[in-house]
């Protein structure tokens, strides 16, 4: 189907993304506000921006399609998305904040004292920030051609443009503004058409939506050997540890003003994120009623889009189909920004501006090397994504949050919670889970569910891999307590001190 509409509205999400950023060229000129927005950012604005760039693709599109197909065992996903800051809040979001870092290699070499963890952390925050932009282009590529008819690789190129100029213009500065905006802008348009879709249907006359009594019936979906009670179980303990570990998510922390800010914003973002997770079974459900069984040809990541035009007709249909169209957007490129973003910072840090500063002396303006690291953050996975398949949007994304849990996850809480953790043991822990779970999902990708324990093990590996990357840490740090860094208390002591108290401590000395 080809909506002028959806264009339109595209086009104005693309802009306002764009209009938006640019206040962000004006207001940065440190190298504090590119990467943490001079750290001036309220909790409010914080947690707008941090609900604009989680609900991704996954989010707005996704969750809908995994719910019409499988029931309402995959309510746990917005579940375990939510769960994820609860353990933030509980455990970390201070301390990062109190660390002083500008990105999560940052916190790992200044806890450890280590080059090697914070090169390994390096690259698993770019393998994690492209594994999910990926899915951010293959989704507005999809978008796009649904509503518009335009080639598969229009949408993905659209969003790598309109991200690469907003992160380049501002850093964070920029994409706090962009991302908080499109929170709103993503809750406005999935929110509106799902009443306007409800009422029209209730209004026809219509009772209430009735789906299969076996969509409704908890953890039952699966096959009896498909052990879906593990693979629940699994994938909850993945999003909610794997929230922490995505650095996009982490980098946000360090733009508050203090840790007491950075509780708060935890607390709205929770507030904001169960708001929005109402709203997805809605179409999940309707999806049911307009599609009793899925056509051929026709992804379960699309059912949002195409449920106004089977429920309502002509113009209606047209408005509703856009405003979810532009919501969509919005979802891909606030994701991709602070997917980005993150990405733009490690790759700036560890590769450009030491190059930089010895071809020219130390002269090289930090911004220059800043701006060529965002082009580079987005170019090449939009080139994987042109050259993979698409997995679906919530599987892909599902793979991303595996990894970060079994990765950063324990490494970020052992490193604020445990003082014996040696750089040994750190870096022995991140390689065992992260290779552990690239195995086993990537054995998963290539041979499919193999079914049975064995299957269900590979590819849901996040409750084996998590303790196993823990315990391996653990063990390890025990057996080298001669590689537990010496400034270890002192970093702890100001991890764990509230501002307040540091502050009467300085002017006491003072």
């Amino acid at each position: 189907m080809s909506q002028p509409l959806s264009l339109v509205a595209v086009v104005l999400v693309c802009l306002t993304t764009l209009a938006v950023g640019g206040l962000g060229l004006r207001l940065s000129r440190r190298t504090s506000d590119f990467y943490v927005a001079g750290r001036t950012v309220s909790p409010r604005l914080n947690a707008s921006a941090i609900g604009g760039e989680y609900l991704s693709a996954a989010s707005f599109l996704g969750v809908a399609g995994l719910v019409y197909g499988s029931g309402v065992d995959m309510l746990w996903l917005p579940i375990g998305y939510t769960l994820g800051y609860l353990v933030l809040l509980v455990m970390v979001a201070a301390p990062m904040r109190r660390s002083g870092a500008y990105t999560l290699p940052d916190f790992a070499e200044a806890r450890l004292g280590s080059r090697a963890i914070r090169l390994v952390s390096s690259v698993l925050v770019v393998a994690i920030g492209w594994l999910y932009l990926v899915p951010q282009f293959q989704g507005a590529g999809l978008t796009l051609t649904l509503v518009t008819g335009a080639p598969q690789w229009v949408g993905g190129l659209v969003v790598m443009v309109v991200i690469a100029a907003a992160v380049g213009a501002g850093g964070m500065r920029s994409i706090t503004f962009v991302q908080a905006v499109q929170y709103w802008v993503k809750l406005t348009a999935l929110a509106v058409p799902a009443f306007v879709l409800l009422f029209l249907w209730f209004r026809a006359g219509h009772p209430a939506p009735v789906v299969p009594p076996e969509w409704h019936s908890p953890l039952r979906t699966g096959a009896p050997d498909d052990h879906t009670l593990y693979r629940t179980a699994s994938t909850v303990l993945a999003l909610s540890l794997g929230t922490m570990g995505l650095p996009h998510v982490l980098v946000r922390y360090y733009t508050n003003p203090d840790g007491v800010g950075a509780r708060r914003t935890t607390v709205t973002v929770i507030a904001l994120l169960g708001t929005f997770y109402l709203l997805p079974p809605v179409y999940a459900a309707l999806g049911r009623v307009v599609y009793p069984t899925l056509p051929d040809g026709v992804r379960q990541d699309s059912i949002v889009l195409r449920i106004p035009g089977e429920l309502a007709g002509g113009l209606g249909a047209d408005l509703l189909t856009a405003m979810l169209a532009g919501g969509a957007f919005a979802a891909f490129l606030s994701t991709a920004s602070g997917l980005a973003m993150s990405v733009t910072g490690v790759i700036d840090q560890e590769v450009l501006r030491p190059r930089l500063a010895r071809l020219t002396g130390g002269d090289a303006p930090a911004v220059r090397g800043f701006r060529f690291a965002a082009v580079a953050a987005v170019v090449l996975p939009y080139l994987l994504s042109r050259a993979i398949e698409p997995l679906g949007l919530a599987t892909t994304v599902g793979l991303a949050f595996a990894v970060a849990a079994a990765t950063f996850a324990p490494l970020i809480i052992l490193g604020v919670w445990w003082r014996r953790l040696s750089t040994t043991g750190a870096l022995a822990g991140v390689l065992t889970g992260g290779t552990a779970t690239v195995a086993a999902l990537g054995t998963t990708m290539l041979r499919g569910d193999l079914g049975g324990w064995v299957g269900a093990l590979l590819a849901n590996p996040a409750l084996w891999a998590v303790p196993l990357a823990a315990g391996t840490a653990v063990a390890v740090s025990l057996l080298t307590p001669g590689r537990v860094p010496a400034t270890t208390t002192r970093t702890m002591v100001r991890l764990h001190t509230p501002e307040r108290i540091a502050l009467a401590r300085s002017r006491v000395r003072d």
